[in-house]
């Protein structure tokens, strides 16, 4: 006798008691249409497979931490505007203790804890001859080029129509905007990366696992109108496979009533959804298994007890499958939180740069070894710069920062914008302890990367919305040139 349809609150009942974790249930409910957005298009032209690797550092990095002026009279007015080293509350870097960068860069150093991204910068060590990381100075969310006499008319309410980045300093309203890329305050539920592969998912990918890959949950930056995000864990998809034996009996069941037919259609269409989901994660853990062997020694590289560093392990692993699982453009997404340092920065940010110039080097050395280097683009990202005057131990929340990105296809070595004023008050600071004016948007960072990534000249308005504000696309220069050509 074949099998009969149940009804909604059965289905629901057989459902509930399969005792699949929420965090199974919640990614595959969030991933029922990748099976829909599979590709029906043959491979775009060429061989050539390309990664994008988001390193968000969310809660707002004190990032001229991270990249200090050398030159001694830069690092005079950073000392004076942080607070000298050694001083009761003093956030300024000891001057003997700085990685300092070489060529056109000399001026600037790196945070001690940064001696792998030196190295990379460089072209030294473990990096010899192959200059990996360029560093992008004062940038933040803009919606359009403004001075800082504009700024101060419309903060004193006399130039109101000066379009600003909504709630600025607000760490959900900032993280929205470098996500989406539209910070003009308009309803946007897609991300730019997301709208991206809405672009070019058809004529690069053919599997039915999404371009989009996060391993920190849900992000806005992922979501596309046709695409959407494929989360997975250090270990791979979030299957029904990875649990205990009790639960994968019940998970047994739960797949038998997938396979039946319903006559609501919205049954229907859950259970048809779900176990077309259910097969793309397996076929994802699948491949990911098999890639564990296959990093050799790739593998050993990344430090254990590092949270990075693990996310960033498979990361690669991911990359490695990219040819099985069809995909010839893939984005990754990693948060790593706890850079709201109020109460106390010097010492717990060494700490935590030491973890992330351990990851990052890891995983661009795996790169290298794995003959990735020229395919993949990581890139850092964050909520906005701090203060650049102390409140006692700690920064408060500001705007322009600075973010890195390496790779082999970066113009490693150099700084790219333009390293702003650091004297309080100074013309680059809008106020309340070292606010800085970006002097370069978030939108020509991002276009950068679009552009090696491929997406189109005429579509790059479709990404980013206000690019035109900032940059020509059709103009074949590149938006600030950290990408070789």
């Amino acid at each position: 006798m074949p099998p009969q349809p149940i009804s909604r609150r059965s289905f629901l009942r057989q459902f509930n008691c399969a005792a699949v974790s929420s965090s199974a249930i919640l990614n595959t409910l969030l991933n029922l249409r990748l099976a829909n957005n599979a590709a029906a298009d043959d491979l775009g032209g060429g061989t050539d497979a390309k990664a994008l690797v988001c390193i968000f550092l969310s809660g707002g990095i004190d990032s001229f931490q991270m990249l200090v002026p050398w030159e001694q009279s830069r690092y005079d007015s950073y000392s004076a505007t942080r607070g000298a080293f050694g001083s009761d509350g003093g956030l300024a870097l000891d001057r003997n203790t700085l990685l300092r960068l070489n060529g056109t860069s000399s001026d600037f150093a790196f945070h001690p804890s940064m001696a792998g991204l030196h190295q990379m910068a460089t072209g030294t060590g473990a990096f010899a001859g192959k200059q990996r990381l360029a560093a992008i100075a004062n940038i933040g969310t803009l919606v359009q080029p403004i001075t800082k006499s504009q700024y101060q008319a419309w903060e004193n309410g006399s130039n109101a129509a000066l379009p600003i980045p909504r709630a600025l300093f607000s760490h959900s309203d900032q993280i929205e905007q470098w996500q989406t890329a539209i910070p003009q305050g308009m309803l946007e539920l897609t991300g730019w990366a997301g709208r991206a592969a809405d672009l070019l998912n058809s004529a690069y990918n053919t599997g039915a696992t999404s371009m989009s890959i996060s391993l920190s949950g849900n992000n806005v930056l992922q979501v596309g109108r046709d695409t959407t995000q494929f989360v997975i864990t250090p270990g791979g998809s979030l299957s029904f496979e990875n649990y205990s034996t009790p639960h994968q009996l019940k998970n047994q069941a739960l797949r038998s009533t997938l396979e039946q037919s319903y006559s609501n259609l919205l049954e229907q269409s859950f259970a048809t959804l779900t176990k077309q989901s259910d097969d793309a994660q397996l076929l994802f853990q699948q491949q990911f298994d098999s890639s564990t062997g296959d990093l050799g020694t790739a593998s050993s590289l990344f430090p254990e007890n590092n949270y990075l560093a693990t996310m960033l392990r498979a990361v690669l692993r991911s990359i490695k499958i990219r040819s099985a699982l069809g995909l010839r453009r893939q984005t990754f997404f990693i948060n790593w939180g706890g850079w709201d340092m109020h109460g106390d920065l010097l010492q717990p940010q060494a700490y935590q740069l030491a973890d992330v110039d351990a990851a990052l080097t890891a995983f661009q050395l795996g790169l290298e070894q794995l003959g990735f280097a020229n395919d993949v683009v990581t890139f850092t990202a964050s909520d906005f710069g701090r203060t650049l005057r102390s409140n006692g131990r700690g920064t408060d929340h500001a705007w322009g920062g600075n973010a890195f990105v390496m790779g082999g296809p970066v113009d490693g070595g150099k700084i790219f914008g333009s390293y702003p004023d650091l004297t309080l008050d100074g013309p680059d600071d809008v106020g309340y302890g070292g606010r800085l004016l970006p002097s370069t948007s978030a939108d020509v960072y991002f276009a950068e990367m679009l552009r090696w990534f491929g997406v189109p000249a005429t579509s790059m308005a479709t990404v980013l919305p206000n690019i035109a504000n900032f940059w020509n696309p059709v103009s074949g220069t590149p938006p600030l040139g950290f990408i070789k050509s």
